[in-house]
């Protein structure tokens, strides 16, 4: 048998080498001898505290000063001043020339698949147009000007490999009826 020295709980296993409840390493019990649980006194307060702020128990009909109130102390420098917090990272739209470059990326990737690029790739032209004029007169406020850059090239791209197909294709229909 077994017993924890801090909350003096026995164990009868064996096997346990700490108490279960506080992790106190377990002692041999002694049976015949237990000691009493450990009692607490509430010690006094130092002299250093004010008997304002002693714990009191506050009575009904009992007449006590109100708390003092907490002032909090003065800088050590009187000119001192906290820094001002970081200003906001202004954050730059993006959003017409990120989508002209994906619909040049689409219409070049995927847009000769029934003409589906016919659809895409003017589109991509205007709106890098239209991105590259905003981030000219407003530079701070919208960005991506290599986005939209990359939208009106891959969507002219398309239409440059649409006519080279078109007049090879115009040319060997050419060729074959000439023979």
């Amino acid at each position: 048998m077994k017993r924890c020295p801090t909350c003096n709980q026995t164990f009868t296993d064996e096997w346990l080498t700490f108490c279960t409840q506080d992790g106190t390493a377990l002692v041999a019990a002694d049976t015949s001898v237990i000691d009493p649980p450990v009692t607490l006194v509430n010690p006094s307060m130092p002299p250093s505290v004010s008997p304002l702020e002693q714990p009191t128990m506050d009575m009904p009909g009992r007449s006590a000063p109100p708390p003092a109130l907490y002032n909090p102390p003065q800088s050590p420098q009187p000119g001192f001043r906290p820094p001002p917090p970081p200003a906001n990272p202004v954050s730059t739209d993006k959003n017409m020339a990120l989508l002209s470059m994906i619909l040049g990326i689409v219409s070049v990737t995927v847009g000769f698949c029934c003409y589906f690029g016919v659809l895409t790739a003017p589109v991509a032209i205007g709106l890098g147009a239209y991105a590259l004029s905003l981030v000219k007169k407003d530079p701070n406020k919208y960005g991506g000007k290599r986005m939209a850059i990359a939208g009106i090239i891959m969507g002219a791209l398309y239409f440059i490999f649409l006519i080279l197909i078109i007049l090879f294709y115009g040319l060997a229909a050419l060729m074959g009826n000439l023979n």
